[in-house]
């Protein structure tokens, strides 16, 4: 076993092997012992660091010990982001049946009652559709929740998310285990802190504006009507690659895709004006590598891939 998974089960030692996490990231090197002790967790660490390992690990053993339904809520500021974590938690708990839920926006609502109903032992949930859920199906509750995780907490705070963090803090145990992970400790997320967690550990791995360490990153400056040449261009030249190319508005994002593929150029869009459906599908054919080029208005894409 690496030194680094010592004090995780031989069973998500080996969930961690097949999906070849052969060393930890610095979040997790900070934050995965803290958490395994039983302590609070605030983890300052930038998008792409590693984060959900952190915290599906000890969820994950905790649930090993006592296989209790509604054991953890993580609250995400978007329904991608939710989708991507409930990836990472099903693939962890492979092997010992963890069952999760994805409580988002843009989905029937009695079919989320209906997974509910059969009380998963994770829910990955925006805030939003999660308050619906608790004034309006009948049944369900929080009340025997054993583990909070807040991810992105400086943009759920920033996507006006205030009031229901509030509301959903009030309906779930005190006695609990909460981790909260963001990019930034603003005062919202500094005052959150204080409301949420108990004597917690701070395990800060970024800065205001780090990045990831092997990010390159460049700047072109060429005249506005030349855009779509130059993108075209860079394309070509990196062909075999999978690129994803932020627009500024839904439209731009349809206009850009739409060019590229009359051009021979295998790309996709995402954008607010679909569908859920359809934007996962999208983020699938993309991940699947059958589109090399992900067309994304920067509204959807702003936290990684990952809106109520």
């Amino acid at each position: 076993m690496d030194l680094w998974l010592q004090g995780v089960t031989e069973v998500l030692c080996e969930a961690c092997d097949q999906l070849g996490w052969k060393s930890p990231t610095k979040i997790q090197v900070e934050a995965l012992p803290v958490a395994l002790q039983g302590r609070d967790v605030i983890g300052l660490a930038e998008t792409g660091s590693g984060k959900t390992g952190a915290f599906a690990l000890p969820i994950l053993q905790s649930l090993l010990s006592s296989a209790q339904r509604l054991h953890s809520l993580v609250l995400t500021p978007t329904r991608e982001l939710a989708f991507q974590i409930a990836e990472q938690f099903e693939a962890l708990g492979s092997s010992i049946g963890v069952k999760t839920a994805v409580i988002v926006g843009g989905i029937d609502m009695m079919s989320q009652s209906l997974v509910l109903a059969k009380k998963p032992h994770i829910i990955i949930a925006t805030p939003g559709r999660l308050i619906d859920h608790l004034e309006n199906t009948k049944g369900f509750n929080l009340r025997a929740l054993k583990f909070l995780v807040m991810d992105e907490a400086d943009r759920i705070l920033n996507m006006d998310f205030e009031s229901e963090v509030d509301k959903i803090l009030k309906v779930i145990p005190r006695d609990r285990r909460t981790f909260l992970f963001s990019a930034t400790m603003t005062k919202k997320v500094q005052k959150l802190q204080r409301a949420a967690l108990k004597d917690p550990v701070k395990c800060a791995v970024s800065t205001k504006y780090a990045t990831v360490d092997k990010l390159q990153q460049y700047y072109i400056f060429i005249p506005a009507k030349y855009k779509d040449c130059y993108l075209v261009s860079i394309l070509n030249e990196l062909a075999g690659n999978a690129f994803m190319v932020f627009c500024s508005t839904c439209n731009n994002a349809q206009r850009v895709a739409l060019m590229l593929r009359n051009l021979g150029i295998t790309a996709i869009p995402l954008h607010g004006h679909m569908s859920q459906n359809k934007r996962l599908g999208a983020l699938n054919k993309f991940k699947s590598k059958s589109r090399s080029v992900l067309l994304c208005c920067t509204y959807i894409m702003s936290s990684n891939l990952n809106t109520e």
